[in-house]
């Protein structure tokens, strides 16, 4: 407060500049050189004595030549009667003496100091463990790195078979506990194998398998390795080791890996567009413009669009609602294609359910003829009704029917489509328990099952069609049990023959497997698999029905059949016909048998009384 009271002081006397420029002019200089002070009392006006004390902030300060500084200044002036005054800051405190703390405050600051102090300890402490941790996770890293690198030397270095006592060890590790789970009995390993030491040896195996002849251990056998290998695929993919000997069966061992590792990822959802209601670009541009990213499925496919991901859940939006489209897989819509069914076409879709290749059809006719969609199961059909009327489709009939012992309610469709059944093996990716819970009773039992049902879709078609007489067989299985030995089963069967399915892509059937031979024509039935075609894996065979006879060696067999499985036939097929048969029977025996003696005698006795003629 000091500076600037002498700075209003020295102000108050002095002339200041006017302006910048050319107009500004300095003031009047004094005789003793001091600007700014025209009269004689330039004692009176001169600042005191001031004592230059530097701080840390910059305060706005006057020189003793009237001038402005960057400083901080303690004023000491000195009165007439010799006494001095300190300098007072702007709160009022002495700046040469300390005020007396009082206990409390001494107190305070002393257990401030105490928690710097602890507070630094701690610092310290923590930059220990800090520094502890950094020296472990690197030893951890090296150590890391030295495994890697002990790994890449091993599989650099030539394979070779573990000993029986490894085995055995790996045995004792690999403990199995029995758990019960409902009425299923379930395996469980009491540790987890170590997954990636399998893995290593699984390439390791698989080099040496490619080229066995350079790349063997002396004194070991090709089964030895197959047999490690079925092993270690069993333990790092979770399958079963009977699935595993039947895929063994199927496909290459490179080809075995790649299907293998397909199944672990799930496939693209894809969509089919109802054309009956809206077009495919038209649903494309609805669905980028809710946040959906998209591509069309393929060339070969006028409808399908694949979905990569969503903003929004794609089974809940306005479009799917107002039937715009249908959530199916590829593979289901390569089945209708095969079908290829034409307009006001009597076709029967046998087994139906959830609806999808139902509502396709109706689509490629236009609403026009008519379908029959049939399933077995009352709970599923549900669903088809619900996917019919959101789908707009006008043109089906449903039925709950065994698909067996359809012939006998209706019949003379001009094209049949047979999803059957089937074990499940090309779905992995949807339901992995398929990995474990099938066996060979399964696999003979959903084959018997399906020669039963082609056999019916054969005799519900009508050869004579103008535009048909084409069934379309095909499975969710890559099992040959389930797919070409069904097919060549119905080629002994029935008068039928198998046919182009018209698709450019797919790999073709078994004519061939192990010791069975099936016949030439399952060239033409085409298989897909996930590792190659990024669908599900899939069986299609497509017949042309040229003769309505059933050969004579059936004949035979079909009373046979249909009497070894009378509990399956409906209720409400069978029992009317069994009263009839009862009831009526009886009563057209007698009134056939009773009348002929007395034809007989009447004929006799006109006879005798008839003269001869000569």
């Amino acid at each position: 407060s000091r500076p600037r009271a002498a700075k209003r002081r020295l102000g108050a006397g002095s002339t200041p500049f006017r302006g910048a420029g050319a107009g500004r002019q300095p003031a009047a200089q004094t005789p003793r050189g001091r600007p700014g002070i025209s009269d004689g009392n330039a004692k009176l006006l001169a600042p005191a004595k001031a004592k230059k004390i530097p701080s840390k902030g910059n305060n706005i300060e006057l020189s003793s030549d009237g001038e402005v500084e960057e400083c901080s200044w303690e004023m000491e002036e000195e009165e007439e009667d010799g006494s001095s005054e300190e300098a007072v800051d702007d709160y009022g405190a002495s700046s040469s003496e300390e005020e007396e703390l009082l206990p409390i405050e001494k107190a305070a600051l002393k257990q401030k100091s105490d928690r710097r102090g602890l507070s630094e300890d701690d610092s310290e402490e923590e930059e220990d463990v800090v520094a502890e941790e950094a020296s472990k996770q690197k030893i951890g890293h090296k150590e890391e790195e030295s495994l890697d690198l002990q790994l890449n030397l091993d599989v650099d270095e030539q394979f070779k078979l573990p000993t029986n006592e490894e085995i055995e060890r790996e045995d004792i590790l690999f403990r199995f506990l029995l758990a019960v789970h409902g009425s299923l009995m379930v395996l469980l390993p009491a540790e987890p194998p170590d997954l990636h030491i399998i893995h290593q040896r699984i390439k390791g195996n698989m080099e040496v398998l490619q080229d066995f002849v350079v790349k063997r251990e002396e004194g070991r056998t090709r089964q030895e390795y197959i047999a490690l290998l079925r092993r270690d695929m069993a333990a790092y993919y979770s399958y079963s080791d009977f699935l595993l000997m039947k895929l063994m069966d199927i496909f290459p061992l490179p080809e075995l890996i790649n299907f293998l590792e397909a199944n672990e990822v799930p496939r693209p959802v894809t969509i089919r567009t109802n054309t009956l209601k809206t077009r495919r670009r038209d649903l494309a541009q609805a669905l980028i413009n809710r946040g959906v990213n998209l591509d069309p499925l393929g060339k070969w496919s006028k409808t399908g669009l694949v979905i990569y991901d969503s903003s929004v859940p794609i089974g809940a939006t306005p479009e799917y609602l107002a039937g715009h489209y249908m959530l199916q897989g590829a593979s289901s819509l390569l089945s209708v294609m095969a079908l290829a069914p034409q307009e006001n076409e009597r076709i029967l879709d046998m087994c139906c359910a959830p609806g999808g290749k139902t509502s396709y059809i109706a689509q490629l006719m236009k609403n026009t003829g008519m379908i029959v969609a049939n399933d077995s199961s009352a709970e599923r059909l549900r669903s088809v009704v619900g996917n019919l009327h959101r789908l707009g489709v006008t043109s089906a009939v449903v039925s709950n029917c065994d698909g067996r012992h359809f012939p006998k309610v209706i019949g003379g469709f001009d094209r049949v489509l047979l999803d059957a059944p089937c074990s499940g093996t090309g779905v992995i990716s949807k339901d992995p328990a398929v990995k474990t819970n099938k066996d060979e009773k399964d696999i003979l039992r959903c084959a018997h099952l399906q020669k039963e049902l082609i056999l019916s879709a054969i005799d519900s078609v009508n050869a004579a069609s103008e535009t048909g007489g084409y069934i379309v067989y095909c499975t969710c299985s890559i099992m040959v049990e389930e797919n070409e030995w069904v097919v060549d089963y119905a080629l002994k069967k029935r008068n039928v023959r198998l046919v182009a399915t018209g698709l450019d892509f797919g790999k073709e059937g078994f004519t061939r497997f192990k010791d069975r031979r099936f016949h030439p024509s399952l060239k033409s039935t085409r298989r897909f698999y996930p590792h190659t075609h990024n669908m599900d894996g899939f069986f299609i065979a497509k017949f042309k029905k040229f003769s309505n006879a059933i050969p004579q060696a059936q004949k035979d067999e079909e009373p046979a059949v249909e009497a070894a499985t009378p509990s399956t036939v409906p209720k409400t097929i069978v029992e009317p016909q069994t009263k009839k048969r009862k009831l009526e029977g009886p009563k057209v025996d007698k009134e056939q048998k009773a009348p002929q003696p007395a034809l007989k005698k009447r004929h006799s006795l006109q006879a005798q009384k008839r003269p001869l003629k000569a």
